[in-house]
């Protein structure tokens, strides 16, 4: 493990100050907007326009990494980023935050198109695994002790976006100065959306309603926490509580959906994430309930993808699995545009807890339609369904890092 670390670690350092200092700024965003009296559809709008550059920037990253190289294009776009994070301190304008929250979004993009690369190049047969734990760790963990960066805002307003912006430029140190060479560049293939849904009708919209629904909180969970009665500190631990309680079941219910028929535990997880919002909606208050609720919605929501790209993959070949993974981050990349805005006019009509119910009837929906495909439908043969890999919803290199010898269960 330790020979792990050494192998990728100023890369898993980049990566833990890139969260840290991007990773609070959606909660931030939605609550200074908040502030000045906008209202949740304009929130939304702004949160869509993050997710839209994440869509564009899927798309287009690869080749502009692959015209400059790995260095020089992680540098201007972590630059680039670094300049829009303080650039939200000159004015507090709807319309200019949404300009750059879809250039941080192209920006995020990028650096994860770099940064996969190269942990795709120090990975081996006998590490892979390893290595994608430790990238999942430097991700999550930097992105949900990132939050708390919200209380600095108390004594002077401007700073959480300074200190965002000094974390972003710091990042760049690690990798300019590394001594690592280039990778190869890096091949960006995506899976037609039609081929997608012939493959797995359930994978594809199973992700796309999974993108509706993390959109919509990431977007306007800070709205929801602050109307909820929890002040800025209150808020960075429901998020963060809802962030690690997605990373420790994901293990679990993948380890579990390798020993059934995955289709059912992906129906029980839209189902317990369906229950969870509907027990928000209903009754869930006060600061304890609150956190154990966000725990228990990231545990159920943040397995939602990698199940599903674990059954769609259970439905095609070996060799396409990065192609059909690059499909599905571009599906869920779209729903996660898509989310923000009508989650936010639920919102404007039933308040706060409008949000949950707009996440709570997207799980429903496609717990009917998971169950209509599980009576049309028969399972995938044990013996062909491939094991279960917990993956960030961030490329398709991702896919790559899957260790070589995880074949099809006998």
């Amino acid at each position: 493990m330790l020979q792990n670390i050494r192998s990728v670690g100023t890369l898993l350092l980049a990566i833990f100050m890139l969260m840290m200092g991007s990773g609070f700024l959606a909660t931030l965003v939605a609550l200074r907007l908040q502030a000045s009296g906008a209202p949740a559809y304009v929130v939304g709008i702004v949160a869509m326009a993050y997710f839209a550059g994440l869509a564009i920037g899927s798309i287009l990253a690869f080749s502009l990494v692959g015209r400059v190289g790995h260095i020089r294009a992680f540098a201007a776009f972590v630059s680039l980023f670094s300049a829009t994070s303080i650039a939200y301190a000159i004015n507090l304008d709807p319309v200019f935050w949404a300009l750059l929250r879809l250039i941080d979004g192209l920006c995020m993009a990028g650096v994860f198109v770099c940064l996969e690369s190269w942990l795709n190049d120090r990975a081996e047969a006998a590490n892979r695994g390893a290595i994608l734990a430790l990238y999942m760790i430097a991700l999550y963990a930097g992105q949900a002790i990132g939050q708390f960066l919200l209380n600095l805002g108390h004594a002077w307003p401007s700073m959480p976006f300074i200190a965002a912006s000094i974390l972003l430029s710091l990042a760049v140190l690690p990798v300019a100065l590394t001594r690592m060479p280039a990778p190869p560049m890096p091949q960006g293939r995506i899976m037609r959306l039609g081929r997608l849904y012939r493959a797995s009708p359930l994978g594809a919209v199973g992700t796309a309603a999974t993108g509706l629904m993390l959109g919509a909180f990431y977007g306007l969970g800070a709205i929801f926490s602050r109307g909820s009665g929890l002040a800025d500190a209150g808020t960075a631990l429901f998020m963060s509580a809802t962030i690690l309680g997605g990373v420790a079941l994901q293990w679990p219910l993948g380890i579990l959906s390798d020993r059934l028929d995955r289709r059912k535990v992906l129906v029980a997880c839209f189902g317990a994430s369906f229950a969870i919002c509907l027990a928000i909606v209903l009754g869930a208050q006060g600061r304890t309930e609150l956190m154990v609720a966000g725990g228990l919605f990231g545990g159920m929501s943040f397995a939602l993808y990698p199940l599903c790209v674990a059954h769609t993959n259970d439905h095609l070949d070996a060799e396409q699995r990065v192609s059909a993974t690059g499909g599905l981050v571009l599906v869920y990349a779209l729903g996660a545009a898509a989310g923000p805005v009508p989650a936010s006019l639920f919102m404007e009509i039933g308040g706060p807890r409008g949000l949950f119910l707009f996440i709570g009837l997207c799980a429903a929906l496609v717990v009917v339609f998971a169950s209509y495909r599980l009576m049309v439908s028969p399972p995938v043969p044990g013996d062909r369904q491939r094991r279960f890999l917990p993956l960030p919803r961030t490329t398709p290199l991702t896919a790559k890092l899957a260790p070589i010898s995880r074949e099809p269960r006998r």
